[in-house]
């Protein structure tokens, strides 16, 4: 039995933290191969949100592995009521990796923002940024003039300046220079990286 087999076969094991820990080298692996039975595992372990840190770990592999088949069911769990609202990150960063018609394709992002879960969004717009996408100017100018519109501090506007990195324009740079004033360091940090055109590699949990 090959290292894929044995992850795919301990999604079944008795031991939250064993499944959690496999659904996260699968995620690594990233090999579509995987989708049916991290698909399978995850709406089993939907059934205890008690294990949402697995349930984390299970949606972004399906991200990590290309389900493409998985969307419908992620679409429809986020209108659901998450008591930990990191499953939401997770499901927002997953519809826009496999939504993607493009390497670039940020239209799912762009959707998200209407939502109204904070947390769905963050992932959503992780996930472009994660990827080091380059959406096209309409949907940069979406993105930005909604993160725009939040206050200095806020989150949610994280994601959005690191990804400017590659962006380019005047309402990237304006944005960039308003995030320059937040109160938060770790926006300002990313501000002085996008400005230079410069990717931090990220170790996402």
């Amino acid at each position: 039995m090959d290292d894929l087999e044995k992850m795919i076969a301990q999604l079944k094991d008795r031991s939250s933290a064993k499944r959690r820990s496999a659904a996260r080298h699968l995620r690594k692996m990233g090999d579509p191969t995987a989708g049916p039975a991290l698909l399978e595992a995850l709406k089993h372990e939907l059934r205890d949100e008690r294990t949402w840190e697995t349930q984390y770990q299970m949606i972004m592999a399906l991200g990590a592995c290309c389900v493409r088949d998985a969307v419908p069911y992620l679409e429809e769990l986020a209108t659901r009521p998450f008591e930990a609202t990191m499953v939401y990150t997770s499901i927002g960063d997953a519809l826009v990796r496999l939504t993607r018609a493009h390497e670039h394709d940020a239209s799912k992002a762009v959707v998200l923002l209407r939502s109204g879960n904070e947390r769905l969004i963050d992932g959503a717009l992780r996930a472009v940024a994660i990827l080091r996408m380059k959406p096209s100017a309409a949907e940069v100018d979406a993105i930005l003039r909604f993160v725009q519109s939040l206050k200095l501090e806020d989150g949610l506007r994280f994601w959005p300046a690191v990804a400017a990195a590659g962006w380019t324009g005047k309402l990237r740079d304006a944005f960039l220079a308003d995030c320059s004033r937040s109160p938060r360091q770790d926006l300002r940090d990313a501000v002085a990286r996008s400005s230079q055109g410069q990717y931090k590699t990220w170790d996402l949990v």
